[in-house]
């Protein structure tokens, strides 16, 4: 599933191709949406905006389409009149003057009026976004700090959008190894040292990750392994996904577990329960 980087990525090129245009063509595949294809069609696009792991396209009109990926939707930008090459269903279909905003395969598209937006079921129970210009490190310790958390196991915590929205598998895992958090441990056992640690890496590493289309390990380590030759697998991430290769601060090999689910990458050395 897409992170919260890869959501504000995809709403900036689509920002790019739609904000302020009029919609000539819009196309849903749902039967009970396509009521609003003649009421959105020649209405200009007021913006597009990256809610967690969610995409809204906002209307002149008050009218907003509500878009979640899910695991397997994908938005495709073209020149219009161009199809894709894709085996996927269309779900979705925005086309101005210039170009055509695609989306396949998505299974939640909503269209939701001004008023209902802070009654939607994913949407009120969003915490702050991490990738949010708006959100600060202070209020992101703060949701570290609050006791409605502290039982709460660290690793699952990390997935739960009503905590931070925008954090996701990959990032979870790179958070808590910058911050040495053993992937047992609930966050009222977790040091303030390491709660201010998590505040800053949730915040800095989203941030790093939209800036450089997925990269979350420090500048100074990318140009360090470029100079060994490694490729952008290899200096992409700290320990997502590099389960037995050597951690790059202390050379003992990642490991990996399951939580919920989900693999949970990280260095036993590092992030080792004796740091708390």
């Amino acid at each position: 599933m897409p992170e919260g980087p890869e959501i504000w990525r995809t709403a900036t090129r689509l920002s790019e191709v739609l904000a302020e245009r009029s919609v000539k063509e819009v196309y849903f595949a749902f039967d009970h949406l396509k009521k609003y294809e003649e009421r959105l069609q020649n209405r200009n696009v007021e913006g597009i905006e990256a809610r967690g792991k969610a995409i809204l396209t906002r209307f002149e009109d008050g009218l907003n389409i509500y878009s979640h990926n899910q695991l397997y939707g994908k938005w495709k930008i073209v020149k219009r009149g161009e199809i894709p090459d894709t085996n996927r269903s269309l779900r979705l279909s925005l086309t101005n003057g210039e170009h055509s905003a695609l989306l396949y395969s998505a299974s939640e598209i909503e269209v939701l009026k001004d008023d209902k937006l802070a009654d939607h079921d994913y949407l009120k129970k969003l915490g702050p976004d991490v990738l949010h210009p708006d959100t600060d490190r202070q209020r992101v310790l703060s949701r570290y700090q609050d006791n409605a958390f502290q039982n709460r196991k660290v690793a699952t915590l990390l997935l739960d959008q009503s905590f931070l929205s925008g954090l996701g598998n990959y990032l979870r895992a790179e958070v808590m190894f910058v911050s040495g958090v053993h992937p047992d441990l609930k966050l009222r056992v977790c040091t303030d040292q390491q709660k201010m640690q998590m505040a800053e890496a949730s915040v800095e590493l989203a941030r790093r990750s939209y800036e450089t289309k997925g990269v979350t390990t420090d500048p100074q380590t990318v140009q360090a392994l470029k100079r060994e030759g490694k490729s952008r697998s290899d200096y992409r991430h700290f320990v997502y996904n590099r389960e037995g290769e050597h951690c790059y601060r202390c050379g003992t090999k990642i490991e990996v577990n399951k939580t919920g689910g989900r693999k949970l990458y990280f260095c036993p050395q590092c992030q080792s329960k004796d740091q708390t």
